[in-house]
């Protein structure tokens, strides 16, 4: 089944406007059948086969003059030196426009590579693996959150029908293991998986960096590398606290999340609904999913916005904050089905505290109806976000 991806639509319209298109993602969300599917007619060269990066890295100029329009470069990363060479090529012909797709899986190396060659020529892609608004149309979206927030979202699952303890095995042993040992030296690779373990453990929470590595057994400038490799791995991600302190307490600690929850319940070893059930974070579990799934349907509708969240030493707290200039939302998310007034407090502790006229208050819960109240709206998790 090809599941119908939001962000299709955002990259198409791009083609005519830039002689360079970009898709970046974790490996597995999907990139190459997109990219095939979009760019019908186009040719597609993979870098990871050795024959093309050796002909690539040997003789860039011929490279090019074979592979010379409307092409995809798949995990392009590989043969560093060819961007400077594209550049020329694009600048030779300023007036041709989608002439060059280029893929990977590695951010940090393919965005530097682009941030030095060919910045102003490129429109840059994120594609993350599948949203809930594509399981709906595809009618995989379950009734209840907690079936996805097990199974995870990566395609393969749902296209090859991969039970989900054996998807996501392979993918640490496969993946997350070679993408982080390329970008950072790593001597125990046992002891990188206990710290990816950690990690998981203390998804939805406040990050702190020192604990995590005196529990791991490493030293924290290690575990600030590691992390940082998982980030440019797509594997985990950190949302920051609103920078303007109105109460003069504010923490600004970041919060830590994974942008998939199957891998994360995998690590957690959580591997059904009904222990997921009565896991003692299922509530951080339910925060991290909102939180990846409004950080996924950003990049899959190419509509980028700066989001936090704010937390002060009282411990009030809104789990994500947004302000785009007009309108100031904020969110709590709450796994209950079950909603009590008291699950409004924090949204209206921060109301009370920051003094911001125009605010939205949204409680983000695991139940099925959408209404409005009187503290604020009240969404369920399907419909979230309101985009």
């Amino acid at each position: 089944m090809l599941i119908n991806r939001r962000i299709y639509d955002a990259v198409k319209a791009m083609i005519p406007k830039y002689p360079i298109i970009a898709l970046t993602g974790p490996r597995q969300s999907g990139k190459t059948t997109l990219l095939k599917d979009l760019f019908k007619g186009y040719r597609y060269i993979s870098l990871e086969n050795p024959d093309y990066r050796n002909f690539a890295e040997k003789d860039p100029n011929g490279f090019l003059e074979e592979y010379d329009h409307q092409v995809i470069f798949d995990e392009v990363q590989r043969v560093p030196a060819l961007f400077s060479y594209i550049q020329t090529k694009v600048d030779d012909h300023p007036d041709r426009m989608g002439s060059y797709v280029l893929s990977g899986s590695q951010n940090f190396h393919l965005m530097q590579n682009i941030t030095q060659s060919l910045a102003g020529r490129v429109a840059i892609f994120k594609l993350f693996p599948l949203d809930h608004s594509e399981l709906s149309s595809a009618g995989l979206l379950q009734d209840e959150f907690l079936d996805n927030l097990v199974k995870g979202y990566y395609p393969a699952i749902y296209h090859r029908d991969i039970p989900t303890k054996i998807f996501y095995s392979n993918y640490i042993q496969t993946y997350i293991n070679r993408d982080v040992s390329e970008l950072i030296a790593i001597r125990e690779m046992r002891l990188f998986q206990n710290f990816l373990s950690l990690c998981a453990a203390r998804a939805g929470q406040l990050l702190n960096l020192n604990a995590l590595a005196n529990e791991c057994g490493i030293t924290q400038p290690t575990a600030k590398a590691w992390l940082s490799a998982l980030e440019q791995s797509f594997i985990t991600f950190q949302l920051y606290p609103y920078y303007k302190n109105f109460s003069k307490r504010t923490l600004k600690t970041p919060k830590l999340y994974f942008y998939d929850t199957g891998l994360l319940c995998h690590l957690l070893k959580i591997s059904s609904v009904e222990k997921l059930l009565i896991h003692p974070i299922k509530g951080a579990l339910f925060e991290n999913m909102m939180i990846a799934e409004y950080v996924k349907k950003m990049h899959h509708s190419n509509n980028l916005e700066d989001i936090w969240f704010w937390r002060d030493s009282g411990g009030n707290e809104v789990d994500l904050l947004i302000d785009d200039g007009l309108d100031f939302s904020v969110f709590e998310f709450k796994a209950s089905k079950t909603i009590t007034t008291d699950m409004f407090d924090g949204l209206n502790k921060f109301e009370e505290i920051s003094k911001i006229e125009r605010i939205k208050k949204s409680l983000v819960y695991g139940g099925k109806d959408s209404q409005n109240r009187s503290a604020g709206k009240l969404v369920s998790w399907r419909d979230f976000p309101e985009w």
